[in-house]
């Protein structure tokens, strides 16, 4: 049975989607190509019809990831920029966000990563940092020297770092107060 060109662009984007998400729990070498054409739903076969390598699902799935970091970063910043850093810090630097690492923050999770993977993966984290660095930038507090590119780069640095060592350690109180940290010396600079 032939397939229409909507129904396997449908597949297409759940083969990314899901990928996007189990990248983000798993890792990039922590699920094969069969576990996740499985995970959509959809046969082995059906893999190299939609992308030319795991290489090129990885920089598609890794861009859907980002993308979705960016448009909860924006939603959470609104048209309010009053208080938009310390909404997006509450949020980022929470025990929810913390513990949930297959729909969270495409920076901590596939972060390290991406650093072993080719110059296509990396332009695209490279282009999703410079998205997340002009979000934070109009609502970062500069004092002193320092641009509001400086401080947004230091923030975003920071939130980053914070998520990662508290999805590391195994004690709750630990990984409470690594955010609790993180989100007192961001807002107060």
């Amino acid at each position: 049975m032939k397939v229409t060109k909507e129904k396997a662009e449908e597949n297409r984007q759940q083969v990314i989607e899901t990928s996007s998400r189990l990248f983000r729990e798993k890792g990039f070498d922590g699920v094969g190509v069969s576990t996740l054409m499985q995970a959509a739903g959809l046969t082995h076969g059906g893999f190299y019809k939609q992308f030319d390598s795991k290489d090129d699902l990885i920089a598609k799935a890794t861009r859907a990831a980002l993308d979705q970091t960016a448009q909860r970063m924006s939603s959470l910043i609104g048209n309010d920029t009053s208080e938009a850093l310390e909404k997006a810090v509450s949020f980022y630097l929470s025990d929810q966000h913390r513990d949930g690492v297959s729909k969270g923050c495409a920076f901590a999770a596939l972060g390290s990563d991406v650093a072993r993977h080719g110059p296509e993966v990396r332009r695209v984290m490279q282009r999703g940092v410079e998205e997340q660095l002009a979000l934070l930038q109009p609502i970062v507090e500069t004092k002193g020297a320092a641009s509001d590119r400086e401080v947004a780069i230091a923030t975003m640095a920071t939130m980053i770092g914070a998520l990662v060592l508290a999805r590391a350690v195994e004690s709750k109180a630990l990984s409470t107060e690594i955010l609790d940290a993180a989100a007192k010396a961001v807002l107060a600079k």
